[in-house]
Protein backbone atom coordinates (compact mmCIF):
# COMPACT_ATOMS: atom_id res chain seq x y z
CA UNK A 1 0.00 0.00 0.00
CA UNK A 2 1.16 3.34 -1.09
CA UNK A 3 0.24 6.62 1.06
CA UNK A 4 0.21 9.52 0.20
CA UNK A 5 0.70 12.62 3.10
CA UNK A 6 0.12 16.07 2.02
CA UNK A 7 -0.86 19.61 3.71
CA UNK A 8 -0.22 23.44 3.08
CA UNK A 9 2.21 25.33 4.18
CA UNK A 10 2.77 25.39 8.02
CA UNK A 11 0.33 22.64 8.39
CA UNK A 12 2.85 19.90 10.05
CA UNK A 13 3.02 17.14 7.60
CA UNK A 14 6.60 17.32 8.00
CA UNK A 15 6.05 16.22 11.61
CA UNK A 16 3.53 14.04 11.43
CA UNK A 17 5.89 12.48 8.35
CA UNK A 18 9.28 12.45 11.05
CA UNK A 19 6.59 10.54 13.22
CA UNK A 20 6.19 7.81 11.08
CA UNK A 21 9.99 7.56 10.61
CA UNK A 22 10.46 7.16 13.83
CA UNK A 23 8.07 4.05 14.03
CA UNK A 24 9.94 2.73 11.77
CA UNK A 25 7.91 3.23 8.33
CA UNK A 26 9.29 4.11 5.07
CA UNK A 27 8.46 7.75 3.98
CA UNK A 28 9.76 9.36 0.39
CA UNK A 29 9.97 13.10 -0.11
CA UNK A 30 8.85 14.45 -3.05
CA UNK A 31 10.53 18.04 -2.21
CA UNK A 32 13.89 16.13 -1.39
CA UNK A 33 13.62 14.21 -4.55
CA UNK A 34 12.74 16.75 -6.81
CA UNK A 35 15.44 18.92 -5.16
CA UNK A 36 18.40 15.96 -6.03
CA UNK A 37 16.76 15.77 -9.84
CA UNK A 38 17.22 19.35 -10.51
CA UNK A 39 20.69 18.80 -9.47
CA UNK A 40 21.97 15.55 -10.92
CA UNK A 41 19.42 13.80 -13.54
CA UNK A 42 21.09 15.10 -16.57
CA UNK A 43 17.21 15.37 -18.79
CA UNK A 44 16.03 16.94 -15.97
CA UNK A 45 19.11 19.73 -16.05
CA UNK A 46 19.46 19.81 -19.83
CA UNK A 47 15.09 20.47 -19.27
CA UNK A 48 15.88 22.76 -17.32
CA UNK A 49 18.62 24.92 -18.89
CA UNK A 50 16.45 24.40 -22.13
CA UNK A 51 13.53 25.88 -20.76
CA UNK A 52 14.92 28.65 -18.65
CA UNK A 53 18.81 29.21 -19.98
CA UNK A 54 21.72 28.37 -18.87
CA UNK A 55 21.70 30.96 -15.86
CA UNK A 56 19.34 28.63 -14.14
CA UNK A 57 22.40 26.95 -12.90
CA UNK A 58 25.91 28.60 -11.51
CA UNK A 59 28.76 28.03 -12.82
CA UNK A 60 29.15 24.84 -10.23
CA UNK A 61 26.41 23.72 -11.12
CA UNK A 62 24.34 24.49 -7.99
CA UNK A 63 20.29 25.60 -8.64
CA UNK A 64 20.18 29.76 -9.44
CA UNK A 65 17.19 29.68 -7.23
CA UNK A 66 16.79 33.53 -8.08
CA UNK A 67 16.86 32.88 -11.82
CA UNK A 68 14.27 30.15 -11.77
CA UNK A 69 12.07 32.08 -8.81
CA UNK A 70 11.95 35.04 -11.55
CA UNK A 71 11.31 32.50 -14.44
CA UNK A 72 8.52 30.33 -12.53
CA UNK A 73 6.78 33.76 -11.39
CA UNK A 74 7.14 35.92 -14.39
CA UNK A 75 4.03 33.71 -16.22
CA UNK A 76 1.41 31.83 -15.40
CA UNK A 77 2.60 28.94 -17.69
CA UNK A 78 5.97 28.77 -16.42
CA UNK A 79 5.32 26.90 -13.01
CA UNK A 80 3.46 24.47 -15.54
CA UNK A 81 6.22 24.04 -18.04
CA UNK A 82 8.75 23.66 -15.14
CA UNK A 83 6.65 21.00 -13.39
CA UNK A 84 6.51 18.72 -16.88
CA UNK A 85 9.79 18.63 -16.65
CA UNK A 86 10.30 17.55 -13.07
CA UNK A 87 7.24 16.20 -11.84
CA UNK A 88 7.28 13.14 -14.37
CA UNK A 89 10.81 12.14 -13.13
CA UNK A 90 10.03 12.59 -8.79
CA UNK A 91 7.27 10.13 -9.70
CA UNK A 92 8.91 7.65 -11.63
CA UNK A 93 11.25 7.81 -8.68
CA UNK A 94 8.82 7.35 -6.27
CA UNK A 95 7.64 3.87 -8.07
CA UNK A 96 11.09 2.72 -8.00
CA UNK A 97 11.76 3.63 -4.59
CA UNK A 98 8.65 1.75 -3.30
CA UNK A 99 9.35 -1.12 -5.34
CA UNK A 100 12.73 -2.31 -3.60
CA UNK A 101 11.47 -0.73 -0.08
CA UNK A 102 11.41 -4.25 2.06
CA UNK A 103 8.05 -3.82 3.20
CA UNK A 104 4.44 -3.79 1.45
CA UNK A 105 3.60 0.23 2.66
CA UNK A 106 5.31 3.32 2.22
CA UNK A 107 4.50 6.81 2.59
CA UNK A 108 5.25 9.64 0.45
CA UNK A 109 5.02 12.97 1.69
CA UNK A 110 3.87 15.71 -1.21
CA UNK A 111 2.61 19.01 -0.47
CA UNK A 112 1.17 19.33 -4.02
CA UNK A 113 -0.25 15.70 -3.98
CA UNK A 114 -3.26 16.40 -5.69
CA UNK A 115 -2.51 19.26 -7.58
CA UNK A 116 0.19 17.34 -9.41
CA UNK A 117 -1.42 14.60 -10.16
CA UNK A 118 0.80 12.42 -7.26
CA UNK A 119 -2.43 10.84 -5.75
CA UNK A 120 -2.47 8.24 -9.18
CA UNK A 121 0.05 6.40 -7.55
CA UNK A 122 -0.95 6.22 -4.02
CA UNK A 123 -3.48 3.63 -2.56
CA UNK A 124 -4.39 5.90 0.30
CA UNK A 125 -4.39 9.99 1.36
CA UNK A 126 -3.89 11.68 4.40
CA UNK A 127 -4.17 15.72 4.80
CA UNK A 128 -2.79 17.09 7.39
CA UNK A 129 -4.97 19.89 8.45
CA UNK A 130 -4.25 23.23 10.61
CA UNK A 131 -6.31 26.58 10.46
CA UNK A 132 -5.16 29.20 8.32
CA UNK A 133 -3.94 31.72 11.34
CA UNK A 134 -2.06 28.44 12.85
CA UNK A 135 -0.24 27.57 9.43
CA UNK A 136 0.31 31.49 8.64
CA UNK A 137 2.44 31.95 12.65
CA UNK A 138 4.32 28.70 11.96
CA UNK A 139 5.63 29.36 8.67
CA UNK A 140 6.39 33.04 9.46
CA UNK A 141 8.32 32.10 12.34
CA UNK A 142 9.70 28.80 10.78
CA UNK A 143 10.69 30.68 7.19
CA UNK A 144 11.38 34.41 8.85
CA UNK A 145 8.94 35.56 6.17
CA UNK A 146 6.68 38.38 6.15
CA UNK A 147 3.34 37.91 6.87
CA UNK A 148 2.97 38.65 3.12
CA UNK A 149 5.34 36.76 1.94
CA UNK A 150 3.33 33.33 3.80
CA UNK A 151 -0.05 34.64 2.26
CA UNK A 152 1.34 34.67 -1.26
CA UNK A 153 2.81 31.33 -0.79
CA UNK A 154 -0.55 29.68 0.79
CA UNK A 155 -2.57 32.16 -2.16
CA UNK A 156 -0.70 29.67 -4.44
CA UNK A 157 -1.26 26.64 -3.03
CA UNK A 158 -4.72 24.29 -3.00
CA UNK A 159 -7.53 25.24 -0.96
CA UNK A 160 -7.16 23.30 2.29
CA UNK A 161 -10.80 22.56 2.71
CA UNK A 162 -10.51 21.00 -0.61
CA UNK A 163 -7.36 19.04 0.36
CA UNK A 164 -9.51 17.59 3.41
CA UNK A 165 -12.68 16.86 1.29
CA UNK A 166 -9.97 14.35 -0.75
CA UNK A 167 -8.17 12.93 1.08
CA UNK A 168 -9.05 9.21 3.01
CA UNK A 169 -7.65 10.39 6.66
CA UNK A 170 -7.27 13.83 8.57
CA UNK A 171 -5.23 14.85 11.01
CA UNK A 172 -6.17 18.18 12.43
CA UNK A 173 -2.52 19.93 13.85
CA UNK A 174 -4.09 22.74 15.32
CA UNK A 175 -1.41 22.87 18.59
CA UNK A 176 -4.16 21.13 20.69
CA UNK A 177 -5.19 17.87 19.28
CA UNK A 178 -2.99 15.30 19.93
CA UNK A 179 -1.23 14.48 16.74
CA UNK A 180 0.39 11.18 17.41
CA UNK A 181 -2.97 9.52 18.72
CA UNK A 182 -3.90 10.68 15.04
CA UNK A 183 -1.17 8.87 13.67
CA UNK A 184 -1.78 5.64 15.57
CA UNK A 185 -5.85 6.19 14.85
CA UNK A 186 -4.87 6.89 11.00
CA UNK A 187 -2.48 3.58 11.61
CA UNK A 188 -5.14 1.65 12.49
CA UNK A 189 -6.99 2.80 9.45
CA UNK A 190 -5.28 1.71 7.30
CA UNK A 191 -4.74 -1.48 9.16
CA UNK A 192 -1.11 -0.77 9.54
CA UNK A 193 -0.73 -0.53 13.12
CA UNK A 194 0.78 -3.75 13.92
CA UNK A 195 3.43 -3.14 11.72
CA UNK A 196 4.79 -1.21 14.54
Amino acid sequence: MNIGITGGIGSGKSYVCKKLVELGFPVYSCDDEAKLLMLHDSSVVDGIKKLVGDGAYTPVGDINKKVIADFIFSAPEHLNRMNAIVHPCVKAYFESWARTRDTDFVFMECAILFESGFNEVVDKTVSVYAPKEVRLMRAMLRDHATEGQVIDRMNNQMDEEAKRSLADFVILNDGVADVDEQIRNMLDCFSLADRI
